[in-house]
């Protein structure tokens, strides 16, 4: 709709027109009517004040006048604007269950290692988010949440900087890493729907695309008491998706072991063994995607690409509304001085005798 004046209670000009009718017909009754004093002398007409008789309507002017004011602005004329979108937005929940096992120190990523380079790719893809819910676990042979569900970057920032090899019992329980991801998400739908009742019996199975769980890790699963398709399993049915990042290759690679005799770090080859086709399982089968990052250019790559697919699941346009600017205040107030300025002249200058 283009922009202009509307009216928003038009049907007020029906009672403008009879307000109207009404006060002339006042005003033509009071002219009719016979005055209640009459004057014997001639001479106290001429006492009398001069150059009034020509104005007598003015008050009758000034009542009229009031009477439409007051109508048109009770009819509230209104100024149209730009049309607003109604544009509502929910942020998405992402648990990251990181792998901080003692492979996750391989030096493929040169000049640094694994766990590194992921804290600092991470760390960048917190600070990029605005709307969403980010929690954090940690796992090696057993998970740990490191971080709830939180919109405090700064703090998950913080807590990730902390993070470091050596923390939990060695291992790699990608089961329970997955499991753990999949209790916060939950947890954060218990207290949604705790805030809301409307949301009760959608207890973590609301099916929306909105919950997610980014698995970075760089080995097979060896420990853990959940096995990664147990957990994937869960995460399907719940309407979760699993996005799985491999980090670094299989085969030999450098780690540190030590220090020489003169203070030089140490290195030396472990075989590590990668199982690419369960982490393609994994994200396959709960609508997830797999990516292989093997230096900091692909993990970066892998993330943005699961940001790419991660839908908004509650943005709409719920038909907008009009953008109006009130425009009946001045009416009103000049009905108010035409009305009040009618009764002081009608006590005053222009004052009638019964």
């Amino acid at each position: 709709m283009t922009k202009g004046l509307v009216w928003h209670d038009p049907w007020f000009f029906l009672v403008l027109g009879v307000s109207a009718l009404f006060v002339v017909a006042l005003i033509v009754l009071e002219r009719r009517r016979s005055a209640a004093l009459r004057f014997p002398l001639t001479g106290l007409l001429k006492q009398g004040p001069r150059g009034l008789a020509g104005t007598w309507w003015l008050p009758h002017l000034l009542r009229l006048s009031a009477v439409c004011l007051a109508c048109v602005a009770i009819a509230r004329p209104q100024i149209r604007g730009a049309r607003v979108r109604d544009l509502s937005v929910e942020g998405i929940d992402i648990v990251v269950s990181l792998d901080i096992s003692t492979s996750m120190n391989g030096m493929d990523f040169t000049p640094k290692d694994r766990i590194t380079v992921a804290k600092e790719v991470l760390r960048k893809f917190i600070e990029g988010r605005t709307n969403d819910r980010i929690g954090l676990v940690v796992f090696a042979g057993e998970a740990y949440t490191q971080a709830p569900l939180t919109l405090d970057y700064h703090v998950l920032g913080e807590i990730l900087d902390s993070v470091r090899t050596g923390l939990i019992e060695d291992g790699t329980a990608i089961g329970n890493a997955v499991g753990t991801a999949i209790n916060r998400l939950c947890e954060a739908r218990s207290e949604d729907e705790k805030r809301d009742p409307s949301k009760k019996d959608t207890f973590c199975k609301s099916g929306a695309k909105s919950k997610v769980v980014i698995l970075i890790t760089d080995g097979d699963n060896n420990a853990g008491n959940i096995s990664p398709l147990q957990a994937t399993a869960i995460a399907k049915d719940l309407g979760l998706r699993i996005y799985t990042i491999l980090v670094g290759k299989g085969g030999m690679v450098k780690f540190p072991s030590g220090q020489d005799f003169f203070g030089n770090q140490t290195f030396r080859n472990v075989d590590l063994s990668v199982n690419p086709e369960l982490l393609q399982t994994m994200a396959a089968e709960t609508g997830g995607s797999f990516y292989k990052a093997t230096d900091r250019k692909s993990l970066e790559s892998g993330l943005n690409d699961i940001l790419d697919q991660l839908e908004k699941t509650k943005l709409y346009q719920a038909g907008g509304y009009e953008n109006y600017t009130e425009t009946y205040e001045p009416l009103l107030l000049a009905a108010v001085i035409a009305l009040l300025l009618e009764l002081l002249l009608s006590a005053t200058r222009w004052r009638s005798f019964p």
